[in-house]
């Protein structure tokens, strides 16, 4: 709906001193900013109105039941924060800020905690293994080890493991658990006889 014309004249001489400073790039309201616009009542209401539809300020006083007066505040306060605006003359609501307020203000996430204390050891780790799979084997020996010593303890010392056992833990490790077993055994980091194996060489915790 729009309004009359003398309401749009109304209207742009109500949000004339904001349209000129609005019109260049800002930062986002946080949200906090933006709950504080709408926690006093009138201005709750006003914004409503114009989510459901009123454009003008007659059809915003006709909704909400607030004289000229509050509604010409609140107009102004809302554009001023960023909740309205002008298009075509009309009031419009903007409910993209909302989204970009979350999105400028959301918190960090936590760093992540180490695989290894020992930082470039961690840095090997981080980069062959993702959200707790391996994506591959390393060609160069000595990052190779650092991954299968890292895998190796999944195992616990002084226990022995049937091979399907062996192999269950590996899948959640790779697919190709077999040949990931068959590294294990080469590098001496699992023992293997009659059909159980046995972790044999990788840190200990302590």
């Amino acid at each position: 709906m729009r309004g009359n014309l003398a309401d749009d004249r109304h209207l742009l001489a109500v949000l004339s001193p904001f349209v000129t400073a609005s019109s260049a790039a800002s930062p986002a309201a946080s949200p906090a900013a933006l709950c504080g616009l709408l926690a006093e009542e009138d201005r709750l209401r006003v914004y409503a109105a114009v989510v459901l539809g009123a454009s003008g300020l007659t059809e915003i006083e006709s909704a909400t039941g607030l004289p000229a007066r509050t509604v010409a505040a609140a107009v102004a306060r809302l554009q001023q924060g960023g909740l309205l605006g002008l298009a075509g003359g009309a009031l419009r609501a903007d409910v993209e800020v909302f989204k970009d307020s979350v999105r400028a203000h959301a918190a960090a996430p936590p760093p992540a905690e180490p695989m290894d204390p020992d930082r470039q050891r961690d840095q090997i780790l981080r980069t062959f293994v993702v959200d707790g799979r391996l994506t591959h084997l390393p060609a160069a020996h000595g990052k190779r080890q650092v991954v299968l010593e890292h895998i190796a303890a999944s195992f616990e010392p002084g226990i022995r493991y049937p091979e399907r056992e062996v192999n269950a833990v590996l899948r959640a490790w790779h697919d190709d658990y077999a040949a990931l077993r068959r590294y294990l055994v080469d590098s001496d980091l699992l023992s293997r006889a009659d059909g159980t194996y046995w972790r044999t060489g990788g840190p200990v915790a302590v």
